[in-house]
């Protein structure tokens, strides 16, 4: 599929203050692309602004709020008159067994890895339709195949792969394009919060090559960006992620296996295991939610 020019086109990234969607922004602005920035952190999503090359500017929003999302959007419409791409990228993760897990947490990894793109794309379709733009959601290899001690973020990711293919039907013949970009484990705050437990990274480096491995922030985005210029409909942040997609069935059983497996190994380890939001990211949100609370 042949690429097109991104100069001059606007670009809204949400989760834009770190990780993937810091510098999918600042690659894009280095492409000409005018960049809105959102997330929770004001102070990092302006420095994160001042950075890029391009016109740019920065909102503080709750992605799961409807009502600041759409406020948003009208913003970003009046201050760049278009918009014709948006990345929904805003996620949280937490990790550890299940029937130890809090539920605000795991609830709040639903909400704004599922209900918050949804809402982002709610309130920037009207938009996206009168651009013929390209929403590109941002998945997971957790979309792909299950895996223990992720059950939140397992079904997060699955549910957005599910809802972007639903709406690519629903929206394609009006000229909006919509594609899913699928991620490895991939060198950010999140997966090094992750890390910060034991028995969580020493579960993932046990699993089989190569989802064991940690891979380089910068080619991952270098695709996401390559996937953007050709609008294309599944964009792997890692190249194996694509013979994945031909053994997906298989790999609920091998993983229930293997995993059954190596939760016994770990069985005795996992009492006290954190149970929050991982990274800096969840420490932001976290923060936000305590904040509204008080």
């Amino acid at each position: 599929m042949s690429r097109v020019s991104l100069e001059g086109r606007v670009a809204v990234v949400t989760g834009a203050a770190r990780g993937v969607g810091e510098l999918l922004a600042r690659k894009l602005s280095a492409r000409g692309v005018k960049v809105a920035l959102v997330g929770l952190e004001p102070d990092a999503l302006k420095q994160v602004s001042g950075r890029l090359h391009s016109d740019s500017d920065h909102w503080h929003a709750d992605v799961t709020d409807h009502e600041a999302m759409a406020r948003v959007a009208r913003e970003v419409k009046e201050r760049f008159g278009r918009v014709d791409i948006v990345v929904a990228n805003a996620g949280v993760a937490t990790g550890g067994p299940f029937t130890d897990s809090d539920p605000e947490s795991w609830r709040r990894v639903i909400e704004v890895n599922l209900i918050g793109s949804a809402v982002t794309a709610r309130a920037f379709l009207p938009s996206l339709l009168r651009s013929r733009g390209y929403l590109l959601q941002i998945a997971s290899l957790a979309a792909i195949t299950p895996a223990p001690m992720m059950t939140a973020y397992c079904a997060s990711k699955s549910g957005v792969e599910a809802y972007a293919h639903s709406l690519r039907a629903e929206v394609g013949h009006r000229g909006v394009k919509v594609g899913v970009g699928y991620l490895s484990w991939t060198d950010t705050d999140m997966v090094r919060g992750a890390d910060q437990d034991d028995v969580m990274r020493e579960l993932r480096q046990r699993l089989p090559w190569p989802s064991s491995k940690t891979y380089p922030l910068g080619p991952a985005v270098d695709r996401l960006v390559a996937g953007i210029e050709r609008r294309s409909s599944h964009v792997y942040g890692q190249w194996w992620l694509r013979g994945m997609q031909g053994v997906r069935g298989y790999l609920p059983a091998v993983i229930g296996t293997v995993g059954q497996r190596e939760m016994r190994r770990f069985a005795d380890r996992l009492t006290g295991m954190r149970t929050g939001l991982v990274g800096a990211g969840g420490a932001a949100d976290e923060q936000q939610r305590a904040t509204l609370r008080d």
